[in-house]
Formats: C-alpha cells, sequence, structure tokens
C-alpha cells in the first residue's frame, strides 16, 4: 500500500497526523465549543484519547474506510485543525468531516482545505459523491460546505443525539458532475 499522499494549498498543507500531534489536537479539539458542534469529539478531551485516535489512522487508510489530515499551515507548520473523508467506495462516496481550532475560525482555512479534500476524493477515488452533515446550530460549518460548491438537500429531523438532546442535521453533497461542471466554468 502506497503511503498516505500530501495535499498542498495555497496556505496549507494536509499532512497524516503524527503520535507527537496528540498534545496539540488535544489542545485545540479540548475546546468546548469544538464539543458543543460535533458528535464524537468528548469534551472534556481526555489524556490519552488523541494518541489513541491518531494511531486508528494508518489501517484506516490502509483498508480504504477513511483517510484522515492534519490542518497545518505552509512554513509555520502549525497544526490547526483536521478534515476527513469516511469512504464507502462499494457506493463511490465519501462523507468529509472536519474541525478548526478556535484561533482559526474566520479565516477560511476550513474552505480551502474542503476544496482541496473534496478535488482529492474525486480525484483519487474516483468517487461520484461526497456529502456532509452538520448541526443546524453550526452556521459556520453548513457555510462551508456552501463555499465549496456543496448543494443543499434538507435537514434530517433529530438525527443524532448530543448530550442527551437530539440535534438535526444539515446535510449537503457534491456530485462528480457538479465538481467537474464548476471546474470548467472557472476556465
Amino acid at each position: 500500500m502506497e503511503k498516505q499522499p500530501i495535499l498542498e494549498t495555497n496556505r496549507l498543507i494536509l499532512r497524516p497526523f503524527n503520535l507527537s500531534d496528540a498534545k496539540r489536537v488535544q489542545e485545540l479539539a479540548g475546546d468546548s465549543r469544538i464539543a458543543e458542534t460535533t458528535l464524537h469529539i468528548p469534551h472534556p478531551y481526555e489524556d490519552g484519547l488523541a494518541a489513541l485516535w491518531i494511531s486508528t489512522h494508518k489501517d484506516n487508510y490502509e483498508n480504504g474506510k477513511s483517510i484522515n489530515y492534519a490542518i497545518v499551515i505552509k512554513g509555520t507548520e502549525e497544526l490547526i485543525g483536521e478534515i476527513s473523508l469516511v469512504l464507502k467506495l462499494i457506493h463511490r462516496k465519501a462523507e468529509v468531516g472536519y474541525w478548526i481550532g478556535v484561533p482559526y475560525w474566520g479565516k477560511g482555512y476550513c474552505t480551502e482545505a474542503c476544496k482541496k479534500i473534496i478535488e482529492f476524493g474525486f480525484e483519487r477515488y474516483n468517487l461520484n459523491r461526497i456529502y456532509a452533515l452538520a448541526m443546524v446550530t453550526n452556521i459556520g460549518s453548513w457555510r462551508v460546505m456552501e463555499k465549496v460548491g456543496m448543494k443543499y438537500e434538507g435537514t434530517r429531523r433529530q438525527d443524532i443525539i448530543k448530550n442527551g438532546v437530539p440535534v438535526d442535521l444539515k446535510s449537503y453533497s457534491i456530485l462528480r458532475e457538479e465538481y467537474y461542471n464548476s471546474l470548467s466554468k472557472e476556465e
């Protein structure tokens, strides 16, 4: 199996996580404002959880289940967040998920990383559909989905339980043909 490729944008590098990133992941993802808007990030973020999570990435990549990237700023190598594709290759689709540390919100980093991973998903895996879900209260997340060309599909009512409370999710997606049509319009 080939190594997970490194992806680059104008300002960012998307690279595999290292165990040495665990402290930084705990620091950023451990902010309650991140946990409030995500399903799988706990609060408090206990010691050892980030290293355990990072240790699953290589096998998940090699087995075609998912691909996780650390989002780092070019030049400084400062880790600022995470982006992933959860692959369902039998159906040629994937779910994109992401979080950005609070100090980096509102700077366009998530949109930049999301555009790159969508390109990667269509090019590398020949996907037909990439989708994303966000809590209706997570305006920043679904705004990213809109900025990268995803189409709103509807609201999944009380789709998850977060802290014992049913939560609605907004559903967005972009199809392969929509992605390539948008590229031809840019030329």
